[in-house]
């Protein structure tokens, strides 16, 4: 069985950043919780990258179909 859930919706602050998703149940996350459950394997279809400063943040998995990028999401 699997108890993971997918991303299905982004919020955004003003600067075009990603603050919190929404996953299928309908549960919202915000982004520091939502890197540290694809960490922990919670979250299907992402995966935690480290920009050049150090940062972490969520990114789909590569796929080839830019239609699912987390940045490409419906917002809410």
């Amino acid at each position: 069985m699997n108890d993971k859930s997918k991303v299905i919706k982004v919020k955004k602050n003003s600067e075009g950043d990603i603050t919190d998703v929404m996953l299928e149940n309908g549960n919202v996350y915000s982004i520091d919780e939502a890197i540290t459950m694809a960490k922990d394997h919670l979250i299907d279809g992402v995966n935690v990258a480290k920009a050049r400063s150090g940062r972490e943040y969520l990114r789909s998995n590569p796929n080839g179909d830019e239609g699912d990028n987390l940045d490409n999401k419906p917002t809410f």
